[in-house]
Formats: C-alpha cells, sequence, structure tokens
C-alpha cells in the first residue's frame, strides 16, 4: 500500500467516526437533564411530605389541645352538677324540717289572725272589718282536700302514719331527719365522678350511667350510706367504661358546645334553688341551717304571743 492509499484510508476511518461522536453528545445530554429532572423531583417530593408531616404534627397539636379542654370542661361541668344536687338535696332536707318544725306555729299565727279578725269585725260591725275577717278565716280552713273529708285518715297516698300508728297501736313517729353523713357524701362524690352520663360518648352507655345514678341520687337523698356502698360495688363489679375513640376536631368543638348548654341549664336549675325562701333561708347559714331554725321558732313564738294578748285584749 502506497503512502498516498494509507492517507486516503485513514482519511476515511475519520469520516466514518465522527458521526458516532456527534450522535453520542445528544444521548449523554438527554441522560443528564434526565437526572437533573429526577433529582428536581425527588426535591419536591421530599418537600411536599415534609410539609404534609409538619402539617400533621400541627392538627394533632391542635387536636391534643382540644382534647384537654373537652376533658377539662367535661370535669367542670360534674363538679357543678355535684354541687347542685348537693344543694338541692339541702334544700329538700331543710324543707321537710322547716315544715315539720314550724309549720304548726303558722298554723297558729293564720288562726290567731282569723280570730282578731272575727272579734274586730264583732265589735265594729263594719261591712270591710268582715270582709276582712272572711279572707283571713278563708286562710284557715282551705277548701277540703282527702285529709280533710277523710277526717285525716286518709290522704292522697293511703291511710296516713297517724292512722296506721292507731291502728296498729305503735307511736306515731315524727318524720326521719335525713342528712347525709360525711362518708355517705365521699362516696356520692366518688360514684358521681365515676359514672357520671356525662363522660359517656355512646348513646347506649350514656343511658346505662344515666339509670345508675338515678338510683346512686336516690340513696344519697335518703342519706342511705349502705345503699352507696352497694353501688359503689356494683359500679366497681360492672362492665368497664368503653375504650375512648379517636375523635376529630369536629366531634370535639360539638363536645364543648353541650356541655356548654349542659351548665347553662344547670346554671339556672341552681338559681332557682338559691332564690326560693328555703334556699335564701340555707344561705343565710350554710354551716349551721338548725340554728337558722331556731330563731325563725323564736321569732314566731314572739308573734304568737303578741297576737294572743291582742286577742285577749279584744275579748275583754
Amino acid at each position: 500500500m502506497t503512502n498516498r492509499e494509507a492517507q486516503q484510508q485513514a482519511q476515511r476511518a475519520v469520516s466514518e467516526a465522527e458521526p458516532q461522536e456527534e450522535a453520542q453528545a445528544p444521548a449523554e445530554a438527554q441522560s443528564e437533564q434526565a437526572q437533573s429532572e429526577q433529582a428536581q423531583s425527588e426535591q419536591a417530593q421530599s418537600e411536599q411530605a415534609q410539609s404534609e408531616e409538619a402539617r400533621s404534627e400541627e392538627d394533632a397539636r391542635a387536636a391534643e389541645r382540644l382534647e384537654r379542654a373537652v376533658r377539662a370542661a367535661e370535669q367542670a361541668l360534674i363538679e357543678f352538677e355535684i354541687a347542685v344536687e348537693t344543694f338541692r338535696v339541702e334544700v329538700e332536707n331543710f324543707s321537710r324540717l322547716h315544715h315539720q318544725r314550724l309549720g304548726p306555729m303558722y298554723s297558729r299565727l293564720d288562726e290567731l289572725d282569723a280570730l282578731i279578725a272575727e272579734a274586730v269585725a264583732a265589735r265594729t260591725g263594719d261591712p270591710e272589718d268582715r270582709r276582712r275577717a272572711r279572707e283571713a278565716r278563708g286562710l284557715v280552713q282551705p277548701m277540703p282536700g282527702v285529709e280533710e273529708l277523710f277526717h285525716g285518715w286518709i290522704d292522697s297516698e293511703g291511710l296516713s302514719p297517724e292512722a296506721s300508728a292507731m291502728l296498729t297501736e305503735q307511736p306515731v313517729q315524727p318524720p326521719p331527719r335525713v342528712r347525709p353523713s360525711e362518708e355517705a357524701r365521699r362516696i356520692y362524690r366518688d360514684l358521681a365522678r365515676k359514672a357520671h352520663p356525662d363522660l359517656a360518648e355512646e348513646e347506649a352507655e350514656r343511658e346505662r350511667r344515666g339509670e345508675f345514678i338515678v338510683r346512686v341520687n336516690a340513696a344519697y337523698a335518703a342519706g342511705d350510706e349502705v345503699a352507696l356502698r352497694k353501688l359503689a360495688e356494683e359500679w366497681e363489679a360492672g362492665p368497664p367504661p368503653p375504650e375512648r375513640r379517636a375523635s376529630r376536631s369536629e366531634e370535639l368543638y360539638a363536645r364543648l358546645e353541650w356541655l356548654a348548654e349542659r351548665k347553662e341549664m344547670l346554671a339556672e336549675v341552681a338559681s332557682e334553688l338559691e332564690s326560693s325562701a328555703i334556699g335564701a333561708m340555707i344561705k343565710m347559714a350554710p354551716e349551721d341551717p338548725d340554728r337558722l331554725l331556731d330563731e325563725i321558732a323564736e321569732q314566731l313564738l314572739a308573734q304568737v304571743s303578741e297576737k294572743e294578748a291582742r286577742l285577749a285584749e279584744l275579748a275583754r
């Protein structure tokens, strides 16, 4: 092979190699672009995952704060209900004692008012005095009911205690004084905190707790410490409260709204109790309501003495 032929062959080899090199360049550029796009996609996905994780953590913290607010509102409502129910029982018991002890004095005062009005009317003969006398007598002798029609032997609930005592030759016992002991109050509060219906979110569990609390309230109102102990044992032996499922924020907000409405209703009940005559009397001496009864009894006795003296003066 001559030198000329060798040069021509080398030129042909160079010419054939140049297109291959030119073809490889775009392929390498496309590969680098694909790698760059993939890296950008992976970075975007990572940033999105981090953002979602941050939002999830923030939502979890918000739900936890809301959960604590609901639990605090529940406990506050239960304590408020305990206070209202305790005061209601105290009002009921004080009302019973008030009627038992002071009722006869009030009746005596009404009778004396009628006698005085009648004595004044008989002395003056004035039509207006006679009208007042009739009104005063009407307060003493209202429309006859079952007790009056059967001369006190039968009342709306059957034989009266006095009638039963006479038939059985047993002494008549005054109504028992009901005032729960400190231990009964402790058991009652403990049961109310554990079994209160407001702690349940399922309707079936709320009804079960509601029926149980009705029995607890009845035993407490009767001051029955033994019954309260049995109820405490029954609750401990009963089915455990259902596991609390995870709540959405909307459900927790609805729960807070319901608790607020419930507290508003209880506030109205408490206001009615406090504004009643017996409730106002108890608030005057919350630590020793019996002392208040003694003071009122002394005042009524003084009024009875004054009216009896007035009647005796008119009878002269």
